[in-house]
């Protein structure tokens, strides 16, 4: 994993080992605590801000978080469009039932948010929404994986879509491996945190990806966000 020239393959253990709820939910309440410190909600919103300037808080919005974890992102985007008058349906999707189970423990009643278990590529073939987005999920996938859900993206998005994932350098690897040692007990954060960032993407591979995807360069932008972020945006309209 020191080798950073190409994506590590080593596994994390949210995608591996078989832990109890207790320790998961753990697990995804520390994240929320390093993604607020590391600005990981912001990429997301910034294009979503841009995709939505000109449309008329009338108009209904459907968002899809594929990879959603325990709900963080969606209950953000929740919070940007509610103080601007938005009401949106989102909906949030991940393959571990527990996401769902711990989603649901931390987001209000009143919230118009959805959780579901599934694998997207069993979803029905016509469901659509006008935004799908995904935070911190590519990084999990093989580069075959991450190429067929660029391509599932691009069939389900009506409007546009949005990955915010992490810049494979030494930087931030150093940095986060030390410091989720020091600051955070949870096993799970201390092995998957400096995996992530060995797992994660330069600008070059995004642009890789994008083309064996088939996805053509003039609908795409790849923007690099501090600290060290990337955030790779596709408009359908």
């Amino acid at each position: 994993m020191d080798d950073l020239s190409q994506r590590s393959t080593c596994p994390e253990l949210m995608d591996t080992e078989s832990v109890s709820f207790a320790e998961f939910h753990d697990c995804l309440r520390t994240l929320r605590v390093i993604n607020s410190f590391t600005l990981a909600y912001r990429p997301t919103l910034r294009w979503f801000e841009r995709m939505m300037a000109g449309v008329g808080s009338e108009q209904s919005i459907s968002i899809i978080d594929v990879g959603c974890g325990g709900g963080d992102m969606l209950r953000r985007i929740w919070k940007w469009a509610t103080e601007r008058n938005f009401h949106p349906e989102l909906i949030g999707i991940d393959l571990n039932p527990w996401s769902k189970q711990s989603a649901e423990q931390v987001t209000p009643t009143d919230a118009p948010i959805r959780f579901e278990t599934a694998n997207i590529f069993s979803l029905d073939p016509s469901r659509h929404a006008d935004f799908i987005v995904s935070s911190l999920f590519a990084h999990h996938l093989t580069d075959v994986e991450l190429i067929r859900f660029i391509q599932w993206m691009d069939r389900h998005a009506t409007r546009g879509w949005f990955i915010n994932d992490l810049h494979r350098h030494p930087l931030p690897r150093f940095f986060i491996k030390y410091a989720v040692r020091l600051l955070f007990a949870n096993r799970m954060i201390r092995h998957d945190a400096p995996v992530s960032v060995a797992r994660a993407f330069t600008a070059s591979e995004w642009r890789h990806l994008l083309d064996e995807a088939g996805i053509p360069e003039e609908r795409t932008k790849i923007e690099w966000f501090f600290p060290f972020r990337y955030g790779v945006a596709c408009r359908k309209v």
